[in-house]
């Protein structure tokens, strides 16, 4: 049996080979077993990130804080690794891979591989976006936030090997909210425009930023979002 270059908590263990099941979640149903291997010399896993940005293996019956991995080590391996499933393998349902020698951890996700989970200064006052329960973060670029109007959700600009844009989670998109600016001749104010046209500019830190809403297009291009409601 080859063995996994992935070190998982021991917490939470792969079952390989026990049984086959059905995952829809968002895309079209699929089978698969975990740690199966198709072919000599690979094994392949399955993953589900939710809207919090918590990891979990997809076929765990329940998805909570409890079942999902927290060791920061394997997060930031399995993170640094994840890029476009284009392997000709489950690429509608699981359309992230995270690779690892020879295995393939396919991933799914609520909308984004990679959400940002955490938003602070440093010691020299920049702000900076953590993502993914790691120490890998991005600087936060306050104009460049963008508020999806058809599902409400707030999105940030990532490295284009997460595709380019990150979810930002509940926690933290609240925190937000309360900062962005509207424009009241659209509508009738915040409670009236927001619901049908994203927000023109945030107050940060004691600045104001007009947004760019430059992400607009591309999150458009996922017709998954535009049914969603959270």
């Amino acid at each position: 049996i080859a063995k996994s270059c992935l070190k998982r908590p021991l917490s939470i263990g792969v079952v390989r080979g026990s049984r086959r099941l059905s995952s829809s979640g968002n895309r079209s149903p699929v089978e698969y077993v975990q740690g199966q291997s198709p072919k000599a010399r690979l094994r392949e896993y399955f993953y589900y990130v939710d809207h919090q940005g918590m990891l979990f293996l997809d076929d765990a019956k329940m998805k909570n804080f409890t079942s999902c991995f927290k060791e920061q080590k394997f997060l930031e391996f399995f993170t640094k690794r994840i890029r476009r499933n284009d392997y000709g393998r489950y690429e509608d349902s699981f359309p992230w891979v995270s690779l690892c020698g020879r295995e393939r951890n396919y991933i799914r996700c609520y909308d984004t591989p990679v959400v940002f989970t955490d938003l602070k200064s440093n010691e020299n006052g920049e702000w900076r976006f953590h993502y993914a329960y790691t120490n890998f973060s991005v600087p936060f670029e306050p104009q460049r936030l963008c508020e999806l109007p058809e599902n409400g959700r707030i999105y940030h600009p990532i490295d284009k090997q997460f595709g380019g844009v990150s979810l930002v989670r509940s926690a933290i998109s609240l925190r937000i909210q309360d900062s962005f600016v509207f424009d009241e001749t659209s509508g009738g104010g915040h409670e009236a425009t927001s619901a049908y046209s994203p927000p023109v500019g945030i107050k940060w830190d004691g600045e104001t930023y007009f947004l760019t809403n430059e992400l607009l297009p591309l999150l458009r291009q996922d017709p998954t979002r535009l049914s969603a409601t959270d």
